[in-house]
C-alpha cells in the first residue's frame, strides 16, 4: 500500500538515535519509485481534466480532481518522509563528526552513502577552513574544562613531541602535566588517558 514504504523509512530512525545504520537504498529507492507512480497518476488524471474541460474550469466534487489531490498528497508526504530521512541522517554525520574526528572509522563509513561520504568530506573541510582561520580547534573541548591542564599517563611509546615552546619525551608508562588542547588529540588517538593518581 502507497505510503508505508515512507513511512517505515522515518521510523528506522527512531531504532537507536544517537547510532547510524545502514543507508536503506532498497527502501529509499521504493519510496522514489511511489513518488513517479503518484506523479504519473496526477498528469493523467490533469490531462484527463483538461481534455473534458477545455474552458480550464474543474468542478470540485468531480472524481478525477479528488484523485489527483490524494495522488497530490501523498506524493507530498512521500517526499517529506525522504528529506526527513536525508535531514535526520545528515545531522548524525555532523555529530559523528564532531565526536570521532574528520576520518571516521571505515566500518562507520561503510555504513554511508556516497553522497553522504561526500557530505561529510565537504562539511569537515568547511569546518577545519573555519578552525584555521580562527585559529581554534573547536573539536577538542566540546565542555569548557575546570583546569587547563591535566595529569597524564602514556599508554604506548610516543617518542619526542613539542609541546609549546619545549620538547617531552612521552615514555610508555610516564605521567605528565600539560595543556588539556594538547592531551586531547593524544587522548582521542588512544596513546595517552587521563590520570587521577
Amino acid at each position: 500500500m502507497y505510503g508505508r514504504s515512507g513511512a517505515e523509512l522515518v521510523r528506522e530512525l527512531t531504532f537507536d538515535e544517537h547510532q547510524i545504520r545502514r543507508f536503506n537504498h532498497d527502501l529509499f529507492n521504493k519510496v522514489l519509485g511511489e513518488i513517479q507512480e503518484h506523479y504519473y497518476q496526477v498528469s493523467k488524471i490533469m490531462t484527463l481534466l483538461q481534455e473534458e474541460n477545455p474552458s480550464g474550469q474543474i468542478m470540485h466534487v468531480d472524481g478525477n480532481y479528488s484523485g489527483a489531490l490524494i495522488h497530490h498528497q501523498s506524493l507530498l508526504r512521500n517526499k517529506r518522509c525522504l528529506l526527513s530521512y536525508l535531514y535526520n541522517r545528515a545531522q548524525r554525520i555532523q555529530r559523528l563528526r564532531w565526536q570521532l574526528g574528520a576520518v571516521l572509522p571505515e566500518d562507520v563509513r561503510d555504513l554511508l552513502h556516497p553522497s553522504e561520504k561526500e557530505f561529510l568530506k565537504s562539511y569537515s573541510d568547511i569546518l577545519g577552513s573555519y578552525m584555521t582561520n580562527v585559529d581554534l580547534d573547536l573539536t577538542v573541548d566540546a565542555t569548557p574544562p575546570k583546569d587547563p591542564y591535566i595529569k597524564i599517563r602514556v599508554l604506548q611509546h610516543i617518542g619526542e613531541v613539542l609541546l609549546g615552546d619545549q620538547t617531552t619525551s612521552l615514555s610508555r608508562n610516564s605521567i605528565h602535566f600539560m595543556k588539556r588542547t594538547e592531551a586531547e588529540p593524544l587522548i582521542s588517538q588512544g596513546l595517552v588517558e587521563e590520570f587521577n593518581g
